[in-house]
């Protein structure tokens, strides 16, 4: 056989290892890959990274507790929680229960001196109501919409009041009212969004639109913000009327730091991301005064990651050309090609008149490890494919060595490192079948 069938030969060996490692070591890594990778930005957020604390302070432990002990229910400046004051006094009765309200965005040790005030059975920081080792939350989006859209905790006071008097809970208070905006009221929100896409009514914090709006929203949207309502009166329900006016746009509504989308596929995408959004921020929305536009960020992120889990049939966003994704179909073939290349010409070096007594036995061996090899690539598994790379490392350098006419006996020191390895391999395995001595036995006989 030419120089040229041998360098081929080893060529297609080393190119037949190559692909196999690349093989599986993808497949390794696609364990976790489902759809595409979000490219909403997430992770931990340090306190005070995020715009989330704001200017107000609380008195010394000892002044709150002398407020307390003064007033049953103390409400600190800036404060934003409301309550039906009748349901709640009703439910306290003569149980003597006081409530302590501070206003959200407070730091680690303000909120501490809070909860340190211990003749107040209850404290509401920002939204949050907590008393004693209970803390009470919403659970479903009415009640989250009532709490981040009007600052309404009634129903959280109820069943924490029930707690501590160790009582049933009642259930949900919905006080939470809609009413058709006005006409004039449309027309002003109308006449901002034709002509910035963009209405930001006066008392609300929103100063511009996130950068997170674009992979949310490839086609663009409306957006609406308006402060925290008033408590007790209807809110003007913008959204329906909005989404008329502009058919077939997506419509952002913030009220405080409640987000309600309508458009396209409103029906059941706006609950789903509304339920998966506040269902894991809200106790933090709840304590800290974070601005509106941090809250729609996190929120347009949210929408994102909806859009990227493939659901309500909505086309997934663009995801850049993977040539490994495409090129790993084919990988299994060209690997089997390389090794019908290697053993033809093996064979024909066998066969071939050139054959010297220094390697009579040393090509078949190779091939066959190499053969045996290929069978057990398709069964292994985690704890079994460590030595199988190695062992056929172990191949490909035997193969480099036989070309380059190294020793007999470095080639079959090689090799037999190589058995070694595909001899654990089977051992790992569980196949008998598969141990190097049983699977040669007939191949070099």
């Amino acid at each position: 056989m030419g120089r040229w069938a041998g360098w081929v030969r080893w060529g297609a060996l080393g190119a037949a290892v190559v692909v196999l490692v690349v093989f599986l070591v993808a497949q390794r890594q696609s364990i976790d890959v489902s759809y595409g990778q979000s490219p909403s930005s997430s992770g931990p957020v340090q306190e005070g990274s995020a715009g989330e604390l704001s200017d107000a302070t609380v008195p010394s432990v000892d002044e709150m507790t002398a407020m307390v002990a003064a007033d049953p229910v103390v409400r600190l400046p800036g404060s934003i929680a409301h309550w039906d004051e009748d349901l709640v006094r009703k439910a306290i009765g003569d149980a003597g229960i006081r409530i302590l309200v501070a206003p959200p965005g407070l730091d680690k040790d303000e909120r501490g001196r809070v909860r340190d005030v211990d003749n107040a059975q209850l404290r509401v920081i920002g939204t949050e109501v907590t008393g004693s080792a209970y803390q009470a939350s919403a659970d479903d989006l009415p009640s989250w919409r009532a709490q981040f859209a009007t600052g309404d905790v009634t129903s959280l006071l109820l069943t924490l009041v029930a707690s501590v008097r160790k009582q049933d809970p009642p259930g949900d208070v919905d006080l939470f009212r809609w009413r058709p905006p006005t006409e004039a009221e449309v027309t002003a929100v109308a006449a901002d969004l034709r002509a910035g896409g963009v209405h930001i009514a006066d008392g609300a914090t929103l100063t511009d639109i996130p950068k997170s709006a674009g992979p949310a929203f490839p086609d663009g949207a409306l957006y609406a913000a308006f402060p925290q309502q008033t408590f007790g009166e209807p809110v003007p329900e913008y959204g329906p009327a909005l989404a008329a006016l502009f058919p077939g746009r997506a419509v952002v509504v913030v009220y405080g730091s409640w987000i309600e989308y309508h458009g396209p596929d409103a029906a059941d995408f706006a609950d789903v991301v509304a339920a998966s959004f506040y269902g894991q921020a809200a106790d933090r929305i709840s304590t800290y005064a974070y601005p509106q536009g941090n809250v729609l960020h996190a929120y347009l992120n949210r929408v994102t990651d909806v859009r990227y889990a493939g659901l309500f049939d909505r086309p997934l966003p663009y995801l850049p050309l993977d040539p490994l994704r495409v090129a790993l179909p084919a990988l299994p073939w060209l690997f089997a090609g390389c090794v019908v290349v290697f053993l033809a010409l093996s064979t024909r070096s066998l066969l071939g008149p050139r054959r010297g007594p220094r390697s009579a036995g040393v090509p078949a061996r190779l091939a066959g490890l190499t053969a045996l090899a290929i069978e057990m690539s398709g069964l292994t598994d985690e704890k079994s494919d460590p030595a199988l790379t190695r062992g056929i490392t172990k191949l490909r350098a035997a193969g480099d060595a036989l070309a380059e006419n190294l020793p007999d006996g470095h080639v079959r020191t090689l090799l037999d490192n190589a058995e070694a390895e595909l001899d654990d391999t089977a051992w790992t395995l569980g196949r008998n079948d598969y141990r190097p001595y049983n699977y040669l036995r007939g191949r070099l006989a």
